[in-house]
């Protein structure tokens, strides 16, 4: 199912940035004159920590994405692996912004705290308790549950729903 919303949860940019700073080392090693670094330090410097950082965009990636997939009755945000159906959100509070974060609410995707660069959108489920979705960009989530919420697509007039 392709997602309605999606942000990432890594960026490659860091990776990008360390291999154009040892690809200047590796070309400054072999212009300037003195002790060239051995082939196999260069190797060996290169896979080590281009792979550590690799390894922690994939993680961040797998972990911290935030997606919505669906509408209506099907619609779900994901975070990681975790997913949260909409039709368990609060509509009225998502609408409002009056959820509020309960001390201790968990974050979704499985973390203790929201990560960092992120903020944590409460969203209050129809139990009544709160959970965070950790986000970027907590305007454009809410929009975009909005939009998915299985409630979003009733009309407020429609037979069976209480009017305000």
């Amino acid at each position: 199912m392709e997602p309605s919303y999606r942000e990432p949860g890594g960026s490659w940019r860091t990776f990008y940035g360390v291999t154009a700073v040892f690809l200047v080392l590796a070309v400054a090693d072999v212009l300037l004159p003195g002790g060239d670094v051995p082939p196999l330090l260069w190797v060996l410097a290169i896979v080590v920590v281009l792979g550590i950082i690799a390894a922690g965009v994939v993680s961040a990636d797998r972990v911290w994405t935030v997606q919505v997939e669906g509408r209506g009755t099907d619609a779900t945000l994901v975070v990681g692996r975790e997913r949260l159906p909409l039709a368990e959100v609060d509509l009225h509070a998502l609408r409002t912004g009056s959820a509020g974060v309960d001390v201790g609410a968990p974050v979704l995707g499985g973390g203790v705290t929201v990560p960092k660069g992120r903020v944590g959108l409460p969203l209050r489920r129809t139990d009544g308790t709160t959970v965070l979705a950790p986000t970027r960009r907590p305007a454009q989530l809410t929009e975009a549950l909005l939009t998915a919420h299985p409630g979003a697509t009733t009309p407020p007039d429609a037979p069976g729903t209480v009017g305000a």
